[in-house]
C-alpha cells in the first residue's frame, strides 16, 4: 500500500506543479533567463526529459517523506499537511534559495520555486496520510 501512496502523492504534486507553473510561466521564465521565442515559449522547449526526470525526483521526495512519516508516527491529515509544509518551507525552499544566491539568480525565482516546493510537499503530506 505504501508504494501506491507514494505514487499518488507524486502524481498529485506533479499535477499541482503543472497548474503552478502555467500560472507563473511568464515571471518564472523571466527570472530564469531562459530565452523565449516570439510565441513566448522557451526556445527548444519540446524536450520531455525534464518532465520525466522531474517526476522521478518528486517520486524520491515522496518516498522519503513516506519513510520519515512512518518513523515519526505522522498519520493524520493535519499532521501530514503541517509536516509537508514544514519540509517544503524549511528544508527545500532554503536550499533552493542557497543555490539561487550562489548562482546570482533573482530572488523572485526562489519565491516561485520555493512556493511550489512548499505547496507540493503539503500536497504530498496530505495524500500520504489520507489512507
Amino acid at each position: 500500500m505504501e508504494i501506491v501512496q507514494v505514487i499518488l502523492a507524486t502524481v498529485a504534486a506533479f499535477a499541482a506543479g503543472a497548474v503552478w507553473y502555467m500560472k507563473l510561466s511568464k515571471p518564472w521564465l523571466e527570472a530564469t533567463g531562459i530565452p523565449v521565442g516570439p510565441d513566448g515559449k522557451p526556445e527548444g522547449g519540446n524536450n520531455p526529459a525534464p518532465f520525466i526526470i522531474g517526476f522521478f525526483l518528486q517520486l524520491v521526495v515522496a518516498g522519503m517523506m513516506r519513510h520519515v512519516f512512518s518513523l515519526a508516527g505522522i498519520d493524520t491529515l493535519g499532521e501530514g499537511i503541517v509536516a509537508g509544509l514544514g519540509i517544503g518551507l524549511f528544508f527545500i525552499t532554503p536550499w533552493i534559495g542557497l543555490n539561487n544566491v550562489y548562482s546570482m539568480r533573482p530572488w523572485k525565482l526562489t519565491l516561485i520555486d520555493g512556493g511550489y516546493a512548499t505547496l507540493a510537499c503539503a500536497i504530498m503530506g496530505l495524500v500520504l496520510t489520507i489512507f
